[in-house]
């Protein structure tokens, strides 16, 4: 298993299965790893923090807004820690930035990630490019996330009791289910990014 957003326990306590019955981990790990990366897929975005800082490129032209107080933010991919290092340039000419403030305020206190830097009016003009060296990711799961893969991840193990994706019972029948759990939906509704889900 690798970055799932919940654990096999805690799947097995969802489903009533004893933590000790080893039989089904294979489905479970399967379940839980679609789930995750179903997530991951309809949010535009991952909840996990790499372990290690990773340097990653961006445009600003066209990554850039500019805030109330007349301060450019370069908006940027999902950061669960403080960058590293920040420069600004060219392929062969970078030149390092130190003048810039986190946004939003006190993300990583609050259990977000940092989104954007800001400097102050012009200051991304030093270069085409951004090169940002930084630990990427969530700097925690938050709850919501870990839920809806709860629920989604027994929604898939589920799946092989109800073949074509019709289930029934004695009481109410046949039933078909339901493309998206609006459960899940709900959990994870207010993590996607603009353009995805």
């Amino acid at each position: 298993m690798a970055n799932e957003y919940a654990t096999r326990a805690a799947l097995k306590l969802r489903l009533n299965i004893e933590v000790d019955d080893t039989t089904r981990d294979e489905l479970l790990d399967g379940a839980l790893a679609a789930a995750t990366r179903g997530i991951d897929t309809t949010t535009g975005r991952r909840f996990w923090l790499d372990p290690t800082p990773a340097v990653r490129t961006f445009r600003t032209a066209g990554r850039t807004v500019r805030d109330a107080e007349g301060a450019e933010r370069l908006l940027l991919d999902d950061m669960g820690a403080a960058p590293d290092l920040v420069e600004t340039g060219t392929a062969g000419s970078w030149a390092t930035v130190t003048d810039y403030d986190t946004a939003p305020d006190n993300a990583l206190t609050r259990g977000r990630p940092i989104t954007a830097l800001s400097r102050p009016a012009g200051g991304w003009s030093g270069g085409p490019r951004a090169r940002v060296t930084a630990r990427w990711g969530w700097p925690a799961v938050p709850d919501e996330i870990a839920e809806a893969t709860l629920i989604q991840a027994a929604r898939l193990y589920r799946r092989k009791d109800s073949p074509e994706g019709v289930t029934g019972s004695a009481e109410w029948g046949v039933v078909r289910l339901s493309r998206r759990d609006p459960d899940v939906w709900a959990l994870i509704e207010h993590f996607v990014l603009p353009g995805f889900g």
